[in-house]
């Protein structure tokens, strides 16, 4: 295990130096010099990790996630198969305890998990990674020009599947999913991390960001429903948003509860419609704005790229 900061006096550092006397039979070795070569800071810290790296197989996840005992077991296996050039997996939700924080967890179930399978089957492959668990291997990654040609990218798990898949390979997900720590955040916080998702979004897939109009099924149930009303078929104006809330809530049940076996999804069900509504309003926002703030740092993203606010230069 291989841990790397870019401050020598991170608060994580006597964690890592913790687990070093805890586990001394253990190889865990921490980095506290990274080169910044570009704006990202996540991949300035993949640049020098990769170097120190002893084998083939790089596992990276997020801080947030936490792992079943056979994670490595599972996570490698894909890698059998010399087709495979990427692993990537959904999670399960713990934590939170807030209100967004419910709304949060929703995204996955709801959105994410449906999305990443419509698109596998209409694309017939995962074109792209989900950062909270990304594997490759250094063959791979020499392929595609190393971390070091992604440092100034927002959005580097879908950079580093994306051009894993142009290199026809496969990206697979892992039998299991992960666990996702989900802090106690306020409704701001919330917002400010949708948004962030909807800009990153629209700068990788443009086409597909416009196209998702057609997937907000909360706007067109009440604009069919208000046609309706005004015409006076109220029954079919109810049967319109009856049928909105039956299929949408059969969804995130499914992909959550019967796809990932998360017990968090059905008390929080009640909330879909109103995670709909924030999306909805969110992607709209998200035509108008390239900010966002980072790790408490403030960009603008351009054509899928971080552009410091302070100095506004576009990076090479």
């Amino acid at each position: 295990m291989i841990f790397a900061v870019d401050d020598p006096n991170d608060q994580v550092v006597p964690v890592i130096e913790k687990l070093q006397r805890d586990f001394p039979h253990q190889r865990i070795r921490l980095v506290t010099s990274v080169e910044r070569l570009g704006e990202n800071n996540k991949i300035n810290s993949f640049c020098r990790l990769v170097k120190e790296a002893r084998y083939d197989l790089l596992v990276m996840t997020d801080s947030d996630v936490r792992v079943e005992r056979d994670y490595l077991h599972e996570v490698a296996a894909p890698f059998a198969d010399p087709a495979v050039g990427g692993v990537t997996s959904f999670y399960r939700c713990t934590g939170g305890g807030t209100l967004a924080a419910d709304l949060d967890m929703l995204g996955m179930w709801a959105d994410s998990v449906p999305s990443a399978l419509v698109a596998r089957k209409l694309e017939g492959k995962m074109q792209f990674a989900f950062g909270w668990t990304m594997a490759t291997t250094k063959k791979h990654l020499a392929e595609i020009g190393g971390w070091e040609a992604m440092v100034n990218y927002h959005s580097d798990d879908f950079e580093l599947g994306n051009r894993i898949a142009r290199q026809e390979y496969r990206v697979e997900l892992m039998r299991g999913p992960v666990w996702m720590v989900f802090p106690a955040e306020s409704l701001r916080e919330f917002l400010t991390h949708e948004l962030r998702w909807s800009i990153g979004l629209r700068n990788v897939r443009p086409a597909g960001y416009a196209g998702m109009i057609f997937t907000h099924g909360l706007p067109w149930a009440m604009l069919a429903a208000v046609v309706a009303g005004a015409a006076g078929w109220m029954g079919v104006a109810a049967s319109y948003l009856a049928s909105y809330v039956v299929l949408r809530l059969s969804v995130a049940w499914a992909a959550g509860s019967w796809g990932l076996g998360d017990k968090m999804v059905t008390p929080r069900l009640w909330l879909v419609p109103f995670r709909d509504a924030i999306s909805a309003a969110v992607w709209f926002v998200g035509f108008f704005s390239d900010k966002i703030k980072w790790r408490g740092l403030e960009y603008r993203v351009k054509k899928r790229m971080l552009v410091p606010v302070a100095s506004g230069k576009h990076p090479d």
